[in-house]
């Protein structure tokens, strides 16, 4: 499993897409962020708290986590190394651990800059004005296990096809609708109901909840739940794939 993460993790970064997709990242974040002005913007909100990057991240990870695992199982299979992998002594789930692993490391170190918003939110911010940093270290757990239900998804997504780009598409497309789907169908008033709400099954209800400073174990458990059943179903895929 070591060997396939390293593999993963060293791969990412061997050739320009690597450095591209991270850069990418960082500066559609930093402009959301600081710089265009909208509901995203740090500025415009009038007091300095990290609420606006939060909202933002989700938007962004729909897209850039996909694009980190679109080759994790696509690209050994157009290289026809997926059967040699599956040879080896290493079992299925090792592999798809490995990968899991791997590419959520290299989102984890994309993510890292954006600390030091934490420093200059505290410049900015009015003398005597206390930071709620319980809240900023909530949400930052949150993002955390946002990433970990993306990139199995991603992982998922790629070992339906050879084909990169629509691994990319696939992954995009599954992200967005465990994100937002519910709430979209919630927002219907013949589905709208206190008692049978679909919001609670989605991503964005969970992750909101933790973003404001609630760390309840139902939401742990919800985002363990979806990153578990998505590798389960790489699994199931890359079992078929030997049959």
């Amino acid at each position: 499993m070591l060997a396939i993460f390293l593999k993963e993790f060293t791969g990412f970064f061997s050739s320009a897409i690597g450095f591209i997709v991270a850069g990418l990242f960082l500066l559609a974040t930093g402009i959301l962020v600081w710089v265009l002005p909208g509901s995203f913007n740090i500025f415009d909100q009038g007091y300095a708290n990290l609420t606006p990057l939060f909202e933002v991240l989700p938007w962004i990870f729909c897209v850039f986590i996909p694009a980190i695992c679109m080759r994790s199982f696509a690209e050994e299979k157009k290289q026809g190394t997926l059967e040699l992998l599956l040879t080896k002594p290493i079992s299925i789930d090792q592999l798809i651990a490995g990968k899991f692993l791997g590419s959520l490391s290299l989102s984890m170190i994309t993510l890292l800059p954006t600390l030091f918003y934490i420093i200059s939110i505290s410049a900015l911010s009015a003398r005597g004005v206390q930071i709620d940093y319980g809240v900023i270290f909530s949400s930052y757990v949150g993002v955390l296990l946002l990433m970990c239900c993306f990139t199995s998804i991603g992982i998922f997504a790629s070992c339906l096809t050879d084909n990169t780009l629509i691994a990319l598409v696939i992954g995009i497309f599954l992200s967005v609708l465990s994100y937002f789907g519910s709430v979209g169908l919630n927002s219907i008033p013949l589905l709208d109901s206190q008692l049978y709400t679909l919001e609670y099954f989605s991503l964005s209800y969970h992750f909101q909840s933790i973003s404001r400073g609630i760390l309840d174990s139902r939401n742990l458990i919800y985002f363990i739940s979806i990153s578990f059943f998505f590798l389960v179903l790489t699994h199931l895929q890359l079992k078929s794939n030997l049959k």
